[in-house]
């Protein structure tokens, strides 16, 4: 059976033959499949869906297609993954604060996709940082650190690699299956105990609705926990950008800052209920509240920040740099050419923010990608003076955008209308909305 009876059965909603689809998969993973075949397949899945059983199998195939991590006894093995958001820079945050827990994290993160931000692209603006890690580099980082966070390579889930740089140029990201088996793949190659989901909603995710954001977390949910990797789904609202910087470079700084003790209480709280969720569920004895403290206790006391600066020193930052940038990251770092602050047009309160659009200005001028080979400009994003909720003087600064390209008047047009201000304070609800589980919370 080729490609186009594999489209045919998409098409009329049947189940694709196991085999077949999975041989599929491994042709897109050695490149015997064309970029062609696989974006028309793509784009049948985005519009016509696939059956749990068609899931299953592709999330399987993509596992199969590559290597998968083996760990010897000792602490839990834990990782997390965002559906996307705007500055949702937690993985650069939980990853050392969970090794400092005493756990075990092989992070396997991506690029950006869409008008999100990606893991991979704001470590990169790290002079030195090495994301590319083979599977035994991930194995020895986490051995030396704890931790380590790595690209998706040709070795583990290729498959995955190749349709997940299809979705981001074709229109094809916010498909529910292809989600699914895209994360969940690449998380069971891990070789995970457990798994903590952070699926957004709201106008600045992708998917903007609760209802779209619950099927998703179930299919995903489902999907790990049928493949024996203990999972809870954490519904955020994405209405708002996450914390006070956004870009690829600025969330290192944002990040930093955070395992300072200090930086932004928004970005802060997100990474405890995630952390705290893996500890409750990998660990007897600790609840969700014994893992905040514990969380809390990293992020304040530098445990955090010291493992943050070993995994940089692992994957390649040396070391003077490393110790330079937890202290001081703007001199390691940079930042961009040109700056230009919106202020506040009267006085009142910030009645918040549109994050789509910072997301899709950000993007134009080289935050994000529009083609396969489109270079990052790590400089280039936000820094929010004022916040959702705080006080506001007429002429005082609300935010700024760091650029390094000339801006049109229409940019500028898009900038004033960016952020909103009134006269009464609105309230900031918590991001955390709602949990979906599936089984026992304890590996």
């Amino acid at each position: 059976m080729g490609v186009d009876d594999l489209i045919e059965a998409v098409e009329s909603k049947q189940t694709q033959p196991s085999a077949d689809l999975a041989s599929f998969v491994g042709d897109v993973a050695t490149g015997k499949a064309s970029s062609d075949d696989a974006t028309r397949w793509l784009k049948a899945v985005h519009k016509h869906g696939l059956p749990t059983t068609d899931t299953v199998i592709l999330t399987q195939a993509m596992i199969d297609s590559g290597a998968q991590l083996a760990w010897p006894e000792g602490p839990p093995v834990v990782d997390k993954h965002s559906t996307g958001g705007v500055g949702d820079k937690m993985s650069l945050i939980l990853a050392p604060a969970l090794a400092a827990c005493g756990c075990r994290v092989p992070m396997l993160a991506g690029r950006g996709l869409g008008h999100t931000g990606g893991t991979i692209d704001k470590l990169e603006s790290i002079p030195g940082f090495n994301c590319a890690l083979t599977p035994d580099e991930m194995i020895e980082a986490v051995e030396n650190v704890g931790c380590c966070i790595a690209v998706q390579n040709s070795a583990i889930a290729p498959a995955d690699g190749v349709l997940y740089a299809l979705r981001d140029v074709t229109e094809t990201i916010d498909s529910v299956p292809l989600i699914t088996a895209s994360i969940v793949s690449k998380k069971a190659a891990e070789g995970l105990d457990a798994l903590v989901l952070d699926v957004k909603t709201g106008t600045a995710a992708f998917m903007q609705s609760i209802d779209e954001a619950r099927r998703l977390a179930r299919s995903m949910v489902n999907t790990a926990e049928g493949l024996g990797i203990h999972t809870v789904a954490q519904i955020t609202d994405m209405g708002e950008p996450i914390g006070t910087h956004i870009g690829n470079a600025l969330e290192v700084i944002g990040s930093i800052r955070v395992m300072q003790g200090k930086g932004s209480d928004d970005t802060r709280e997100l990474v405890v209920v995630q952390g705290a969720a893996l500890l409750s569920m990998t660990h007897d004895g600790i609840d969700m509240d014994e893992g905040r403290r514990r969380i809390e206790a990293v992020l304040k006391n530098g445990k955090a920040l010291d493992r943050f600066r070993a995994m940089c020193v692992q994957q390649g930052v040396d070391e003077h740099m490393a110790a330079t940038l937890v202290s001081t990251p703007e001199h390691v770092l940079g930042t961009a050419a040109s700056q230009t602050t919106v202020l506040a047009d009267q006085a009142g309160y910030v009645s918040g923010y549109d994050a789509m659009k910072m997301a899709q200005l950000a993007r134009r001028h080289g935050a994000g990608r529009f083609a396969l080979d489109d270079a990052i400009d790590g400089h280039v994003g936000f820094i929010l003076e004022a916040t959702k909720g705080a006080q506001v003087e007429k002429n005082s600064p609300l935010f700024t955008f760091l650029h390094t390209r000339e801006l049109s008047q229409d940019d500028l047009l898009e900038l004033k209308s960016i952020c909103k201000t009134g006269p009464t304070q609105s309230e900031n609800p918590h991001r955390l909305l709602e949990l979906i589980e599936s089984g026992s919370t304890k590996a």
